[in-house]
């Protein structure tokens, strides 16, 4: 019986959670036959959804989930970056903070004081980040949740040394792929898929409903044009402010169109 060299042996695969609901650890998880081939490939050194196996590190790669949210997370991250060769982050928690970046656009002390009993005791920051706020991440994959195909793909572009080969464009594109009819050409539905990032396959427009911007913003999202053409469907600012504050409230291009919209007085 032959073992293998450190040369030889697998990469070390760690996946981690931060601040997150663990959809996007579901989806690796969700890929049945494909992770078989996937665990051939590399050593799952970590990841508590799937095995209590502990492999120490370095890590080749490092799958992370989940939003920078007290003080110990920030601390938390620099370490995992410390031990991983390559850090990809996988959802719109980790790459833009997530549904808890609402907390972002008011006082985190009166969130507290709301909910727990003696505030005194949580430990918090006042915002809830993207991982890439606090250290450098060599490849972000958007979703609430993730793709699994877009995550099997990053993986393999990992494993092959090679650059993902994922969508830029957005949600429209998917829609007359699938030969979907426009629903707010259509319907008059207000919909974010011509500023959402591709990746459900347009799910909700494929029942008439309009994209809600799971996948957070496309590349040069034009959000300004998009919420003209809301407002001529009657859609009013406090609801456009809504739209853009959803599992994505806190990337960039959504941010910046929320607020444009929280004091407007058209």
């Amino acid at each position: 019986m032959t073992t293998k060299t450190n040369a030889e042996r697998n990469p070390k695969l760690a996946v981690w959670k931060f601040a997150s609901c663990d959809g996007c650890q579901l989806s690796l998880l969700d890929c049945e036959d494909e992770l078989l081939a996937v665990a051939g490939a590399v050593e799952i050194a970590y990841f508590p959804e799937a095995t209590r196996a502990v492999v120490r590190g370095p890590y080749d790669l490092s799958l992370v989930e989940g939003s920078i949210t007290t003080p110990h997370d920030v601390e938390r991250i620099k370490r995992i970056r410390k031990q991983s060769k390559t850090l990809i982050t996988i959802g719109a928690c980790a790459t833009a903070g997530g549904i808890q970046a609402l907390r972002n656009f008011t006082e985190v002390d009166d969130l507290t004081a709301a909910v727990y009993a003696t505030p005194a005791y949580i430990d918090t920051l006042a915002k809830s980040m993207p991982i890439a706020d606090h250290v450098f991440v060599d490849f972000e994959l958007r979703g609430c949740p993730i793709n699994k195909d877009q995550l099997l793909e990053v993986i393999s572009a990992f494993l092959h040394g090679r650059k993902p080969n994922t969508p830029t464009y957005s949600v429209c594109m998917e829609c007359k792929r699938r030969g979907t009819v426009c629903v707010m050409v259509a319907a008059h539905t207000p919909c974010l898929g011509p500023v959402t990032h591709a990746g459900c396959d347009a799910l909700c427009p494929a029942y008439n409903r309009g994209c809600f911007g799971c996948f957070g913003p496309m590349e040069t999202p034009n959000t300004a044009a998009l919420s003209a053409w809301w407002r001529r469907l009657g859609v009013a600012d406090p609801q456009l402010m809504r739209a853009f504050r959803s599992f994505n409230a806190g990337a960039e291009a959504f941010r910046k169109e929320s607020e444009a919209h929280e004091h407007a007085d058209h």
